[in-house]
């Protein structure tokens, strides 16, 4: 069968992707919850920071290239120039082979003057952890970008399970050996990595580090299994194309030549990268330096606005700075959870924008568009307006042994939750400039979004009164100026007009009539149950699971899914063109169509 018949439609494709993307979260999640439960906000901090030093340098290292692979092997497809699309491949597995290995080279002598001059020199064991998995991941974006070309999303999505998985066995098994070895050693009155321990909670301060640099190595050996299966797959399975399309294909350009292809068209794309993380490393630095200004400011202020906290975690004035900002990284995984997922939505919209754009089909470029941007809004809205009311019981429900952080995570939550659409706009916007050949204006824009960002939180992080709360502000700030422009060159380049009603108007309503309900009913069914299981007590995990807040969670968020269908239904917020790119959607569109319910 021809490679033509076998390509995924983009919806489809991105659905592919967002279904693994919610079981790689669900498992990142199962990874997550006891890895802070385990090593507790400070250990988070460690483990954040070393993540913070790995993306900028994974980013010089491979950002760009997965996409600049993608869109020519789709443009090659487009055109019938099968050869060229596996000649793209070959040639770009070299690229990718070099810069894997300059940038875990770059991360292993960078480690030790970032850890002891610019963080805290206890960040050094996980830093060095994480190194060799630029090694791996680029190894993996050349098989990734290579299938994406395709449209077949599939071997990217199995790979990134393969990856979540073996994080999760492997990061939680080590970390938590790591740690038991640390209290071994206390517990029998020897020195605890090198380090004499005055109390229990001086053990934790000198364990944490290595627990952390334990969860890191997971992640490394789940790009070592994702890239495993990607080479097997490619080994026995290949890429479709049949000996009559190849042997009647054109000829293939010169190696040198899409070579240099791939680096023009990657450069731009990799500035934008390496400026967003940088800036993400700045926003780091300077968010752990002006906490830590805001505390020398006025100690008393801090103290008092989080001594509950400080108090029940049992943590040291020493790590108050870490305490905080591993807090900050426990909210920003609810806060990368939509983007995530709607990033799915831009890779496979690039290579069939891409394709459509070759050939001037003006049509699929006008509906691609539109539905990429009104499913992100379908999908976003609820979701973040959900996590923004719901965000106390999500989060005493996701982190109940680590109750002490709510309080503190509660209000930046729900922050991000409102905004949360807006970040979810991000990346699929970008990765449509850039399948229009436009990656020069995302970098534009993120250099004057990110100044923003930079000055803002220099300014309310380092203010006593705001002090984390001030780091939110700045990242949202930021995307309302990244998207909005993207999205105005996006509309202007292509000469396209979208259904504000439709894509932004009727989304926002269903959420806001989601969300009502969802607070509404958890506000009733826990105000109920909380005095009618008053006197029932549980404990361990059967106390998180049978608990009134629970159970109101999960009932609230049944409701506000039933809600939020059938205000889309009532509303038509749906076109045919989303729902017939969806699997069986033929069948499906006809049905609603049959009774009015699409715009």
């Amino acid at each position: 069968m021809s490679v033509n018949t076998k390509k995924q439609s983009m919806l489809n494709g991105a659905i592919i992707l967002a279904v693994a993307t919610v079981f790689v979260k669900l498992i990142g999640a199962l990874y997550k919850i006891p890895l802070t439960d385990l090593i507790g906000a400070v250990g988070r901090g460690y483990f954040n920071s070393a993540y913070e030093i790995y993306t900028p340098i994974y980013a010089i290292s491979m950002a760009g290239l997965p996409v600049a692979v993608s869109r020519l092997v789709s443009e090659s497809v487009a055109l019938g120039n099968y050869s060229n699309a596996r000649a793209i491949y070959k040639v770009a597995s070299k690229i990718f082979l070099i810069t894997g290995v300059a940038g875990t080279a770059l991360m292993f002598l960078i480690a030790y003057p970032y850890t002891h001059y610019i963080a805290d020199p206890r960040n050094l064991p996980a830093v060095l952890a994480i190194a060799p998995s630029i090694f791996f991941c680029c190894a993996m974006s050349s098989y990734r970008g290579y299938y994406e070309g395709l449209r077949n999303m599939t071997p990217t999505a199995v790979s990134q399970i393969i990856e979540a998985i073996t994080k999760l066995a492997l990061g939680l098994g080590v970390s938590y050996g790591v740690l038991q070895y640390g209290l071994s050693r206390f517990n029998s009155g020897k020195t605890v990595f090198g380090s004499s321990a005055a109390d229990l909670s001086e053990a934790y301060s000198l364990i944490y580090p290595y627990s952390a640099a334990g969860a890191i190595l997971g992640v490394t050996a789940g790009t070592v299994f994702g890239l495993l299966y990607l080479m097997f797959r490619h080994r026995f399975k290949g890429d479709g194309f049949t000996r009559t399309e190849l042997v009647n294909s054109p000829k293939a350009d010169s190696n040198k030549f899409l070579a240099k292809r791939i680096i023009a068209f990657a450069i731009p794309m990799v500035a934008s990268a390496l400026i967003l993380n940088i800036t993400n490393l700045i926003d780091t630095v300077t968010i752990q330096r002006r906490l830590m200004t805001a505390i020398e400011l006025d100690p008393e202020l801090i103290k008092s606005m989080y001594n509950a906290s400080f108090t029940a975690s049992g943590t040291l004035e020493k790590d108050y700075v870490k305490y905080l900002y591993g807090t900050y990284g426990s909210v920003l995984d609810f806060r990368n959870l939509i983007p995530t997922i709607t990033m799915s939505l831009g890779v496979s919209a690039l290579p069939a924008l891409s394709a459509a754009w070759t050939v001037n089909d003006k049509k699929n470029i006008r509906v691609t568009i539109e539905s990429v941007i009104r499913v992100t809004m379908l999908i976003a809205l609820p979701a973040g307006f959900g996590m923004a009311v719901l965000a106390k019981p999500i989060l005493s429900f996701v982190y109940s042994n680590s109750a002490d952080i709510i309080p503190i995570a509660v209000p930046l939550m729900t922050v991000y939750g409102m905004a949360t659409f807006i970040m979810a706009a991000s990346s699929p916007v970008t990765s449509m400039l850039q399948g229009l050949g436009r990656a020069d204006i995302p970098v534009k824009t993120l250099v004057a979004g990110a100044i923003v960002k930079i000055v803002l939180n220099y300014i309310l992080v380092g203010t006593p009164r705001f002090n984390i709360n001030g780091a939110p502000i700045g990242s949202i700030l930021c995307y309302i100026i990244i998207v909005g422009f993207n999205i105005y060159f996006l509309l202007r380049i292509s000469k396209t007009r979208i259904n504000f009603a439709s894509v932004f108007l009727k989304p926002f309503i269903c959420a806001a009539l989601s969300a009502a309900s969802a607070w509404s009913s958890y506000s009733l069914c826990e105000r109920f149950l909380s005095s009618k299981l008053s006197g029932i007590r549980v404990s361990g995990i059967a106390a998180r699971l049978l608990s009134p807040n629970t159970f109101s969670t999960l009932l609230a968020i049944g409701i506000a899914v039933v809600v939020y269908i059938l205000s889309l239904l009532l509303l038509r917020a749906l076109s045919k063109d989303d729902v017939t790119m969806l699997p069986k959607g033929e069948k499906i569109a006809k049905k609603l169509e049959k009774y009015g319910l699409l715009s």
